[in-house]
């Protein structure tokens, strides 16, 4: 695995089993998917507000915990940031309105 999502989504998992008490990652999955989301929330208001302030090194140390936990989130849920590549690759070339169009009522989020 050379690449770091790779290596973050190998260590994410392993951290499942992890003792909470001497890991951070392991805390987070012990206090649950509810845990995991409001931390991913508050990354990504913390991203936005680097953005809005135009601090580009803060930007990139949000921006870089934002997608740390939003990989937690993703591993708890079983999934790997190889999926959201899969989709990004799909999406290639499409237009963004196209893309939407094509989605059904259900599935948008």
């Amino acid at each position: 695995m050379n690449n770091i999502l790779d290596r973050l989504a190998e260590l994410l998992e392993q951290r499942k089993s992890a003792d909470p008490q001497s890991s951070y990652v392991a805390s987070l999955y012990a206090k649950g998917m509810d845990s995991i989301l409001k931390k991913v929330g508050e990354e990504a208001t913390e991203t936005i507000i680097a953005a809005k302030n135009g601090d580009q090194q803060q930007l990139i140390y949000e921006t870089s915990d934002l997608w740390f936990h939003t990989l937690v989130m993703l591993t708890k849920a079983g999934l790997k940031p190889q999926d959201v590549l899969d989709e990004l690759a799909r999406r290639e070339g499409l237009s963004g309105i196209t893309e939407k169009a094509s989605r059904t009522t259900d599935g948008e989020k």
